[in-house]
């Protein structure tokens, strides 16, 4: 399908062009500087919401329940569900979207599964290319649900204007996210699985990490919602949180610089992705063997080898 045409049934909402389109952006297929400049226009109207979290804290299943709770309200959805990558095929395992059925059928919602593909962070490289094309097509909102995550591996708050961090009582998670940069990324936290022992222990232990840390009065604290996802408890207060959350970016002039840092660092990554390239191709020359000969046998700094690679370049 000609680039052009893809981009006018994209901007239609037509799915199999959406799908096609977001396979495009994974294959980082040479068509598409001409499609994100057709859609460029269309973008910027969609609320990003991110969903992470430890791996088993019911990161689908909450979304599952935002998304039934979004589509009682009128509202459309599509969700970018970021799933580990099978180590045969390198796509996804699809474990998100299997999750996901009840709303296969419903012409309201869109479910895509992503694979990381090694990428870390709990994003694939091709999230931020992807969610332009959602937001093109007219999603009213778009769920981010990220892979499994560690400690470190926060970049969903880079891509996303809301993040809600998910815990479960007796995973340690509260212990984790004191120790990283989880809790610091958090607009929203969110104690799944309520309904367990300890969660009370989790929420206690949240409210003193969020108290611990030093905000000004304008500053955004981080709300505790406590939910029971599978049964849809708590789902109601959990996006009035995420509406609040909003309202707050809204008026502080927050929501513009977010998406300002996104755009910013979405450039940085073409750029430095254009370079990997072209240092690849000048890698076939040998130079960048010979350099690494000389730093490693101390005849050269490290430094001084990066600037002939970059003189190079042309960078």
């Amino acid at each position: 399908m000609h680039a052009a045409r893809l981009v006018e049934r994209v901007r239609e909402g037509d799915r199999r062009a959406l799908a096609r389109a977001i396979t495009l952006v994974e294959n980082g297929a040479p068509e598409l500087r001409e499609i994100m400049a057709g859609l460029a226009p269309s973008t910027g109207r969609a609320r990003v919401v991110g969903f992470t979290g430890s791996p088993g804290v019911g990161k689908s299943t909450t979304t599952n329940a935002v998304v039934r709770l979004l589509r009682a309200r009128g509202l459309t959805v599509a969700v970018l569900a970021v799933d580990p990558s099978s180590p045969f095929t390198g796509g996804a395992l699809l474990g998100d979207r299997v999750r996901m059925q009840e709303h296969a059928t419903d012409p309201g919602v869109y479910i895509r599964s992503m694979a990381t593909r090694g990428h870390l962070g709990g994003l694939s490289w091709a999230a931020p290319h992807a969610l332009r094309v959602l937001d093109a097509a007219g999603f009213d909102v778009i769920l981010v649900e990220t892979v499994g995550v560690g400690q470190a591996e926060v970049e969903i708050a880079g891509q996303a204007d809301t993040t809600v961090v998910l815990c479960a009582p007796g995973m340690g998670d509260s212990v984790q996210a004191a120790k990283a940069g989880v809790l610091e990324v958090a607009d929203v936290l969110t104690v799944n699985k309520a309904d367990r022992d300890g969660a009370r222990t989790a929420l206690r232990e949240l409210r003193q990490m969020v108290a611990m840390v030093d905000r000004t009065d304008e500053e955004w604290k981080p709300p505790i919602v406590m939910t029971v996802a599978a049964e849809g408890g708590g789902t109601e207060e959990l996006w009035e949180r995420v509406d609040q959350h909003r309202a707050h970016l809204e008026t502080t002039g927050e929501l513009e610089r977010r998406r300002r840092a996104r755009a910013r660092e979405e450039i940085q990554g073409i750029v430095l992705d254009r370079l990997r390239s072209r240092l690849g191709a000048e890698d076939v020359d040998g130079g960048l063997d010979a350099l690494a000969r000389e730093v490693a046998e101390g005849l050269r700094d490290p430094y001084s080898a990066a600037d002939v690679v970059l003189e190079d370049l042309g960078a």
